[in-house]
C-alpha cells in the first residue's frame, strides 16, 4: 500500500520500462507521468533528473521485476543523488535474493554474486570468487540462454553437488528445485532452463568454523583436498583455491603440494 501511495503521490516515475510499468499504473489507476531509466540511458540522463530533484520534484525509481539496483538499473541515479545530498527513502520490493534464501531455507551468512560475465577473464575471475566462497552460501542470478553453460561450468568447478535453482520468483510460475547438478543438466525434472528468470542458490561446501586462522598441517591440508577432490569430485585447481580461502594460505602451494604428492 505504501508503494502504491508514493507512486500516486510523486511527480515523476523512473522506470526500467515504461510500458511494463504502465500495465501497473492503469491497474491501480495511477496517472503520474513515467519516464525510462535503464541500463543504456541511465548515465546520461541521471543528471537531468537530479536536476528536477533539486528544483523540489519528488521521483520514484522502480524496476521490472525485483529491487532497484540488485542487479537492476539505478546506482548511477542514487549515487548522483546521494552526492547532491538529495535525501534518499528506501520502498521495499520483492527482492529474488532474500526471496530465494527464504524459499531455500538458508539463514547463515551468504554471498551475492550477481550475473556471471558472459566470457573471457572477467568470468574466469568470477568463477574463482565463486570458488573461494565454500563457506557461505553463494547466490547468483542468470539469464536463460546461459544457464547449461553456468551449469557445466559449476560442476566442473565444484563437482556434482545439490543447488538450487528458483524460477520466476514472486511471480504466478514461480518455483524452487533442488538437485545435483548433473540432473540439472542431463534430465531437469524441474523448471526448463530455456527460459524465464532464475536465481542460483549453492549451499557451503567448507565448513570454516573458528580456524580460519590456524591452518592445519601440510598433510591435513592434503587429506582435505584429496577428500574434496575424490569424495566430492571438485576440480584440484578448485579445491586448491576453496582450501586457500578457508585457512588463508597459498591457493598455488597447495595446488604444488598436490601435484608432488600425485606424481
Amino acid at each position: 500500500m505504501r508503494a502504491l501511495r508514493v507512486l500516486r503521490e510523486v511527480d515523476l516515475i523512473a522506470a526500467e520500462d515504461t510500458r511494463r510499468t504502465a500495465r501497473l499504473l492503469q491497474h491501480y489507476s495511477i496517472a503520474t507521468p513515467a519516464t525510462s531509466l535503464h541500463e543504456h540511458n541511465e548515465r546520461g540522463k541521471a543528471p537531468h533528473l537530479i536536476a528536477r530533484l533539486q528544483a523540489g520534484a519528488s521521483i520514484a525509481l522502480v524496476s521490472d521485476a525485483g529491487m532497484p539496483l540488485v542487479s537492476d538499473p539505478g546506482a548511477w541515479l542514487v549515487t548522483a543523488a546521494r552526492e547532491a545530498g538529495i535525501p534518499i527513502q528506501v520502498v521495499p520490493g520483492p527482492s529474488a535474493v532474500t526471496a530465494a534464501l527464504a524459499g531455500a531455507g538458508m539463514s547463515g551468512p551468504f554471498g551475492f554474486l550477481g550475473f556471471p560475465p558472459s566470457s573471457g577473464r572477467p568470468r574466469k575471475d568470477w568463477m574463482r570468487r565463486l570458488a573461494e566462497m565454500g563457506g557461505l552460501t553463494v547466490v547468483f542470478f542468470e539469464a536463460p540462454h546461459r544457464m547449461a553453460k553456468t551449469l557445466g561450468e559449476l560442476h566442473t568447478l565444484l563437482g556434482d553437488r545439490p543447488i538450487m535453482v528458483a524460477k520466476e520468483l514472486t511471480k504466478v510460475h514461480e518455483s524452487l528445485v533442488e538437485q545435483p547438478i548433473s540432473t540439472w543438466l542431463d534430465a531437469p525434472e524441474g523448471p526448463a532452463l530455456d527460459r524465464g528468470e532464475f536465481v542460483v542458490i549453492v549451499p557451503p561446501w567448507l565448513d570454516v568454523g573458528d580456524n580460519r586462522a590456524e591452518p592445519p598441517g601440510g598433510e591435513a591440508v592434503l587429506h582435505e583436498m584429496g577428500d574434496m577432490t575424490n569424495r566430492q569430485g571438485m576440480k584440484p585447481r578448485a579445491a586448491a583455491k576453496a582450501l586457500a580461502a578457508k585457512y588463508r594460505l597459498s591457493a598455488d602451494d597447495i595446488y604444488e603440494l598436490h601435484s608432488k604428492r600425485e606424481k
